[in-house]
């Protein structure tokens, strides 16, 4: 399969060492609470990146939505290190020829695992650099073996009020769902995430298991998945099950459409400082190139 690359050289991009070295890496991670389940193997360094300056650690771990642990950004770091993520298993089913529920360590070993420099822009006109590590999707779809009427791939989020203790707020539909069309899904950019940094991923940014689609919203980067359906039918998601108007199935990053509530034309950049940096925002989240003729002929403007 294809491996799309960025413009820019992985050695442009701002190196790690500028923001902490790994000693200090291991003692934030403590203090966070972050967890380690599954061990990182080596991830082969790529070219993704595009000269981009990495948001630093303490901000990619301490800035977050994941309102299983609150909706403040700093609650998932807060509450997050009550989740047990170890074990961990993902059932895979629906329109597939082979089913069934893998344990994680078994998934990852048939997985080549890479470090992809991806931006992130969140819906609230938000954005961070990270450096992800983990494999693409198509992999792990092209393993299940997808019947030829599958057309889509829903995700679900582990569902454990006991140790995600915003799962009781009766507001929410729990648990949360999310999807994708399947050409989406198996396109080469769709990344499944065991971590970021170089470092398992902690548990406030999805452990131990997260996907991440660069070009669209950051809620539909759904984390700590434990089922994946391939289905012929649109899936139901959780922004559009809330809130239709505003959170539509595509969600791909698109400063022509507004949220009803905001202008999605700039972004605040995470880590600026008090005066915080804004940028504009690039149609499919500066990936265009690579994504844009998934929607040939589709009206962005309705379809977002």
């Amino acid at each position: 399969m294809t491996r799309f690359k960025s413009e820019i050289k992985y050695s442009s991009v701002t190196p790690r060492q500028d923001f902490m070295n790994r000693r200090q890496l291991v003692v934030g991670s403590a203090s966070l609470g972050l967890t380690a389940t599954v061990g990182l193997p080596s991830a082969a360094k790529t070219e993704y990146g595009a000269g981009l300056e990495l948001t630093s650690f303490e901000d990619v771990t301490g800035y977050n939505n994941f309102y299983e642990f609150g909706t403040d950004k700093g609650d998932p770091a807060k509450y997050a290190r009550a989740l047990t993520t170890d074990p961990w298993s993902v059932e895979i089913g629906g329109l597939v020829n082979n089913p069934g529920n893998f344990a994680l360590e078994d998934i990852l070993k048939d997985m080549t695992l890479e470090e992809r420099i991806y931006r992130f822009r969140c819906v609230e006109a938000w954005s961070m650099v990270v450096p992800w590590v983990g494999f693409q999707l198509s992999d792990l779809i092209a393993k299940a073996d997808p019947q030829g009427s599958a057309k889509y791939v829903a995700f679900e989020t582990l569902l454990r009020p006991e140790e995600m203790h915003g799962q009781k707020n009766a507001s929410f539909p729990w648990p949360y769902v999310e999807g994708l069309r399947l050409d989406e899904a198996m396109h080469p950019l769709t990344f499944m995430a065991t971590g970021l940094y170089g470092e398992p991923l902690p548990n406030q940014n999805g452990a131990p298991l997260r996907l991440v689609v660069p070009w669209k919203y950051g809620f539909k980067s759904i984390k700590s998945i434990v089922k994946i359906t391939l289905t012929e039918k649109e899936p139901p998601t959780t922004w559009n099950k809330l809130n239709a108007r505003e959170y539509g199935f595509y969600s791909n990053v698109n400063p022509e459409v507004d949220h009803p509530r905001w202008s999605q034309t700039f972004h605040r950049i995470i880590g600026s400082g008090l005066f915080a940096k804004k940028e504009p925002t690039l149609k499919f989240n500066g990936y265009g190139e690579e994504v844009a003729s998934l929607y040939d002929g589709m009206d962005l403007l309705k379809f977002y």
